[in-house]
Protein backbone atom coordinates (compact mmCIF):
# COMPACT_ATOMS: atom_id res chain seq x y z
CA UNK A 1 0.00 0.00 0.00
CA UNK A 2 1.07 3.52 -1.38
CA UNK A 3 1.68 6.56 1.27
CA UNK A 4 -1.14 9.04 0.35
CA UNK A 5 -0.20 12.51 1.31
CA UNK A 6 3.16 11.71 3.31
CA UNK A 7 0.94 9.72 5.59
CA UNK A 8 0.69 6.00 6.73
CA UNK A 9 -2.47 3.96 5.38
CA UNK A 10 -3.76 2.65 9.15
CA UNK A 11 -7.25 1.37 8.21
CA UNK A 12 -6.95 -1.91 7.58
CA UNK A 13 -7.23 -4.45 5.20
CA UNK A 14 -8.58 -0.90 2.53
CA UNK A 15 -9.23 2.28 3.09
CA UNK A 16 -12.77 2.70 1.43
CA UNK A 17 -15.42 2.40 3.58
CA UNK A 18 -18.48 0.51 3.82
CA UNK A 19 -20.67 3.68 2.48
CA UNK A 20 -18.05 4.08 -0.53
CA UNK A 21 -18.17 0.50 -1.38
CA UNK A 22 -21.87 -0.26 -0.93
CA UNK A 23 -22.27 3.27 -3.18
CA UNK A 24 -20.26 1.91 -5.88
CA UNK A 25 -22.09 -1.27 -5.98
CA UNK A 26 -25.18 0.55 -6.58
CA UNK A 27 -24.08 2.46 -9.26
CA UNK A 28 -22.48 -0.88 -10.66
CA UNK A 29 -25.68 -2.80 -10.40
CA UNK A 30 -27.60 0.16 -12.07
CA UNK A 31 -25.43 0.39 -14.99
CA UNK A 32 -26.85 -2.83 -16.49
CA UNK A 33 -30.82 -2.41 -14.99
CA UNK A 34 -33.29 -1.16 -13.06
CA UNK A 35 -33.20 -2.40 -9.03
CA UNK A 36 -35.42 -1.61 -6.12
CA UNK A 37 -33.45 -1.22 -2.95
CA UNK A 38 -34.67 -5.02 -1.72
CA UNK A 39 -33.32 -6.20 -4.83
CA UNK A 40 -30.47 -4.85 -4.67
CA UNK A 41 -29.56 -5.58 -0.67
CA UNK A 42 -30.15 -9.17 -2.35
CA UNK A 43 -28.42 -9.06 -5.52
CA UNK A 44 -24.91 -7.64 -3.67
CA UNK A 45 -25.38 -10.49 -0.90
CA UNK A 46 -25.95 -13.23 -3.83
CA UNK A 47 -22.72 -11.90 -5.40
CA UNK A 48 -20.75 -11.79 -2.14
CA UNK A 49 -21.80 -15.19 -1.72
CA UNK A 50 -23.91 -14.43 1.57
CA UNK A 51 -20.78 -13.81 2.94
CA UNK A 52 -22.13 -10.24 3.71
CA UNK A 53 -24.94 -8.05 2.85
CA UNK A 54 -25.70 -4.09 3.22
CA UNK A 55 -28.56 -3.04 5.89
CA UNK A 56 -31.53 -1.49 4.18
CA UNK A 57 -30.66 1.25 6.42
CA UNK A 58 -27.31 2.04 4.61
CA UNK A 59 -29.06 1.41 1.07
CA UNK A 60 -32.31 3.46 1.36
CA UNK A 61 -30.23 6.59 2.59
CA UNK A 62 -27.74 6.02 0.04
CA UNK A 63 -30.09 5.81 -3.20
CA UNK A 64 -32.20 8.99 -1.84
CA UNK A 65 -29.14 10.75 -1.98
CA UNK A 66 -28.12 9.58 -5.21
CA UNK A 67 -31.37 10.49 -6.56
CA UNK A 68 -30.94 13.98 -5.05
CA UNK A 69 -27.30 14.34 -7.27
CA UNK A 70 -28.87 13.15 -10.10
CA UNK A 71 -26.75 9.59 -10.93
CA UNK A 72 -29.94 8.26 -10.71
CA UNK A 73 -33.50 8.18 -11.31
CA UNK A 74 -36.38 6.82 -9.01
CA UNK A 75 -40.16 6.01 -9.81
CA UNK A 76 -42.74 3.95 -8.02
CA UNK A 77 -44.06 1.01 -10.08
CA UNK A 78 -47.43 1.72 -8.68
CA UNK A 79 -47.84 5.65 -7.83
CA UNK A 80 -51.02 5.14 -6.19
CA UNK A 81 -49.64 2.40 -3.57
CA UNK A 82 -45.95 3.49 -3.13
CA UNK A 83 -44.86 0.67 -2.24
CA UNK A 84 -41.71 0.11 -4.74
CA UNK A 85 -39.85 2.46 -5.75
CA UNK A 86 -37.16 1.36 -8.50
CA UNK A 87 -34.20 2.74 -9.86
CA UNK A 88 -32.17 3.57 -12.71
CA UNK A 89 -28.68 4.95 -13.57
CA UNK A 90 -28.37 8.70 -15.40
CA UNK A 91 -26.29 9.50 -17.73
CA UNK A 92 -24.52 11.77 -15.11
CA UNK A 93 -24.55 8.70 -12.28
CA UNK A 94 -22.77 6.52 -15.50
CA UNK A 95 -20.32 9.58 -15.50
CA UNK A 96 -19.68 9.23 -11.97
CA UNK A 97 -19.25 5.87 -11.37
CA UNK A 98 -16.56 5.70 -14.17
CA UNK A 99 -14.52 8.05 -12.49
CA UNK A 100 -15.22 6.53 -8.94
CA UNK A 101 -14.34 2.75 -10.80
CA UNK A 102 -11.03 3.92 -11.49
CA UNK A 103 -10.15 6.00 -8.06
CA UNK A 104 -11.14 2.76 -6.21
CA UNK A 105 -9.59 -0.16 -8.17
CA UNK A 106 -5.72 0.19 -6.30
CA UNK A 107 -7.57 -0.06 -3.06
CA UNK A 108 -9.17 -3.41 -4.05
CA UNK A 109 -5.87 -4.65 -5.53
CA UNK A 110 -3.83 -3.46 -2.15
CA UNK A 111 -6.63 -5.13 0.10
CA UNK A 112 -6.01 -7.94 -2.05
CA UNK A 113 -2.58 -8.03 -1.40
CA UNK A 114 -2.54 -8.24 1.86
CA UNK A 115 -5.12 -10.83 2.40
CA UNK A 116 -3.20 -13.20 -0.06
CA UNK A 117 -0.22 -12.32 1.95
CA UNK A 118 -2.21 -13.04 5.74
CA UNK A 119 -3.14 -16.29 4.34
CA UNK A 120 0.24 -17.26 3.08
CA UNK A 121 2.38 -16.43 5.61
CA UNK A 122 -0.28 -16.89 9.01
CA UNK A 123 -2.61 -19.53 7.46
CA UNK A 124 0.26 -21.32 4.79
CA UNK A 125 -2.41 -21.00 1.66
CA UNK A 126 -1.84 -19.54 -1.46
CA UNK A 127 -4.71 -18.05 -3.59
Amino acid sequence: MGVYKNERNRQFPSKISTTSFVKLYILHLLKDRSYYGNEIIEEIKTRLDNKWEPSPGMIYPLLRDLEARGYVEGWWEEPDKRSIRRYRLTDEGFKHYKVILLQNQVVFEDALTIIKNVLKDIYNKNI
